[in-house]
């Protein structure tokens, strides 16, 4: 193609990719809120659920806390929360693989 001629179908090709793209952004986007993932603490006291969006949707404790001492709840549920972010990212990072894994970019780019 002479120089400075306009290639239609490579912007054609582009813009479908585009929307494609725009699709599965939202594809994504919408599993990110609903895709929840539960964790424990080592002790096994503390569960919480929490979405691949980092949030968390439950917080459930598994054993009798009046045995405790106020300061191993605490460390119970500071390990269980670090854990369910640590989920979180993990469950991301796979839906984001999952979504995005037919996707290859334009040929020549």
């Amino acid at each position: 193609m002479p120089r400075g001629e306009i290639d239609e179908a490579w912007i054609e090709e582009a813009v479908r990719r585009y929307r494609r793209i725009e699709s599965l952004q939202a594809e994504f986007d919408r599993a990110v809120d609903t895709v929840e993932v539960t964790v424990r603490s080592p002790d096994g006291l503390v569960e919480v659920v929490v979405t691949a969006g980092g949030r968390i949707t439950d917080v459930r404790f598994l054993g009798p806390l009046h045995t405790r001492h106020p300061r191993d709840v605490a460390g119970s549920v500071q390990a269980a929360v670090t854990a369910a972010a640590d989920a979180a990212q993990w469950a991301r990072e796979k839906l984001h693989n999952e979504t995005f894994t037919a996707y290859r970019p334009l040929a020549g780019a």
